[in-house]
């Protein structure tokens, strides 16, 4: 069984007869702004090119990564989204005891368990905001001899961040460290982002995609930075040619190269984190964490539950993430992300009718 990831627009839309674009899908974590204009148009002017074969190196498409990230062109492996990736690596390294944040993606644990890793959980916990105790985890890694870590930086659901004095700290223990950079474009990259660290920890591996940020899903654009020679090589070997299709390769070239469109989407998502924390803060029943990423994870504090909230909310044409199922959180807990303007202050109007 695959686990679902988000709401499914379309079957939400069939059961409550909504149209797809009424609803305000505030699960699925997807930068509101859309995708870069001057790439969109770029795409459109070369339509044309479904009719040839993408450079089997992706030259233009690396070197437009390497600009936009900071890593050596050569270091980049590129895939059909990041769970490829995942997949790949944690397959190659073969870990037999690997370590992950509880809770996390649920992606790391299934891609673990089809190897038949043993799974260790470092638990985030609501006492602490679910920050990471850096030194017990070491210890973790250290006293249980623990291969490889696995997490998101921002962690999704908790927001929670390690910043690059922290990773490096962990990477000198030896260990494979996978981190998943899905979200870190939504926060202060020179400080959190642990690209540059490549350069020096062949025992890193940093995935991103192109799906949150550049609100691009529907290309399936992901791209892998390690330092690990030997490693570069046999993902590139065991690579289907052509892995990543021409207009994924086109859109990719020009939107990592639309600085404009980044400080915009940077801006916005911070302004609108600052005014969703002000405006729950007024809500007494409800808690929220802190966050890096573009959304926010919150804790009812009366008799409700998140489902209960949900089921309200999605009368309203209004998903959220319902987080029962996540290990250390439960069925008080629910997450939403960052839309638009118009579509956030609806989203605090009904939670203050509800909570009243």
């Amino acid at each position: 069984m695959k686990d679902k990831h988000g709401a499914n627009i379309f079957e939400i839309s069939r059961e409550y007869g909504f149209d797809e674009t009424q609803i305000a899908d505030f699960s699925s974590n997807i930068n509101p702004i859309g995708p870069s204009v001057s790439s969109i148009e770029y795409l459109k002017d070369n339509l044309n090119l479904v009719t040839t074969y993408p450079d089997p190196e992706y030259v233009s498409l690396k070197e437009s990564i390497s600009s936009y990230s900071g890593a050596n062109p050569e270091n980049i492996v590129l895939g059909a989204g990041t769970t490829e990736l995942f997949k790949q690596y944690i397959s190659l390294i073969s870990p037999k005891k690997a370590l992950v944040f509880s809770p996390c993606y649920s992606e790391y644990e299934n891609e673990l368990k089809s190897i038949g890793a043993e799974i260790f959980y470092e638990d985030l916990l609501e006492k602490n905001e679910y920050a990471v105790s850096l030194d017990s985890m070491i210890e973790k890694i250290k006293s249980q001899n623990i291969e490889m870590l696995i997490f998101a930086n921002p962690n999704n659901p908790t927001g929670t961040i390690l910043n690059r004095e922290e990773i490096s700290a962990i990477l000198k223990t030896g260990i494979h460290l996978l981190v998943d950079e899905t979200y870190v474009e939504f926060t202060d990259k020179s400080k959190f982002s642990a690209v540059e660290l490549t350069n020096h920890y062949p025992n890193l591996f940093v995935a991103r995609g192109v799906s949150k940020f550049f609100a691009t899903p529907g290309i399936r654009l992901g791209y892998g930075i390690t330092s690990d020679k030997k490693l570069l090589t046999t993902l590139k070997e065991n690579s289907m040619l052509w892995n990543v299709n021409i207009f994924a390769d086109i859109l990719g070239q020009k939107m990592f190269q639309d600085s404009k469109y980044q400080s915009e989407v940077f801006s916005f998502m911070n302004s609108q984190r600052d005014y969703f924390f002000k405006e729950l803060s007024e809500i007494k029943n409800i808690k929220c964490f802190p966050s890096y990423g573009n959304f926010i994870l919150c804790k009812i504090l009366n008799h409700s539950t998140a489902a209960e909230l949900r089921e309200h909310l999605m009368k309203k044409a209004i998903v959220i993430r319902d987080c029962s199922n996540f290990k250390n959180l439960n069925e008080k807990n629910f997450r939403f992300c960052i839309l638009s303007e118009a579509d956030n202050k609806k989203l605090i109007s009904e939670l203050k009718k509800y909570f009243k």
